[in-house]
């Protein structure tokens, strides 16, 4: 996603400092489900609505109010109840349905969870997510009608539409990563990072490095450069440290995992 881009369509509708806000919250919101947070997408995708809510509050030539007096669900009923004709009713009652369905996610279950129930998170990101997308989609709709050229706005609409898939996938307790440009010791400490703060024997990181595709003898040495990142318990049970998980941060971002 072209953060600047967007920007420069969502601005002479909304205010930039709330654009800003929101298009920096669906980044990490789309960040954290690819790398399969589910918890923390579901967190970014609460804030994302809460950015988006003062976008169109503001444009609607109503007063944000600010700090702990800001209530996302008064200005979900408030847009509503504004009188019809006022702002277009995108603004007042599209929008805003799209925004409770998320919030409501993010407010009322996010993390939570009852211990005989399926945990709702990762299906619950899944539905955040393409609902976040269409939410950004219309805004950029709504924000150049009228407009002739919608070109490069059609590219960005669809590329908002595309389905998201997690880069990191679990089955069955075997970790999977999905990113074409990584080498044995990347996927080590990314298995490493996952599994942390939990230690993981030196046999299953050879296990999960041999599952990407490496042969065995890449698998040994890649699990043994990655010690240099690890505490050992003296069984060959290995954590990541700050310098392996500070390595495998830098990685994630640098490849969007």
């Amino acid at each position: 996603m072209d953060k600047s881009q967007i920007e420069k369509l969502l601005t002479p509708k909304f205010p930039k400092k709330h654009i800003v806000a929101t298009l920096n919250h669906f980044s990490e919101m789309t960040s954290q489900f690819q790398a399969g947070e589910w918890e923390q997408c579901i967190a970014k995708g609460g804030k994302f609505v809460e950015a988006t809510l003062k976008a169109l509050w503001t444009h609607a030539g109503q007063t944000v109010p600010s700090g702990k007096h800001f209530k996302a669900d008064t200005i979900i009923t408030g847009l509503p109840n504004l009188p019809a004709g006022s702002v277009d009713d995108t603004v007042r009652l599209t929008i805003p349905r799209a925004c409770r369905f998320v919030y409501d996610i993010a407010s009322n279950r996010g993390g939570r969870h009852d211990p005989d129930e399926v945990n709702p998170n990762e299906m619950d990101a899944s539905a955040d997510v393409p609902t976040c997308s269409w939410i950004l989609a219309e805004m950029i709709r709504f924000a150049l009608k009228g407009i002739v050229d919608m070109t490069q706005a059609q590219v960005i609409v669809e590329s908002l539409s595309a389905r998201r898939y997690p880069l990191i996938e679990e089955v069955d307790g075997r970790v999977y990563f999905h990113h074409k440009n990584k080498s044995a010791l990347d996927v080590a400490l990314m298995a490493l990072a996952y599994q942390h703060p939990k230690r993981m024997s030196q046999a299953d990181l050879i296990a999960a490095i041999r599952r990407h595709g490496f042969k065995a003898n890449n698998a040994q040495v890649a699990a043994q450069r990655a010690k240099k990142y690890t505490d050992d318990d003296g069984k060959g049970n290995l954590r990541l440290l700050s310098t392996g998980i500070k390595k495998a941060e830098e990685f994630m971002v640098k490849n969007g995992v």
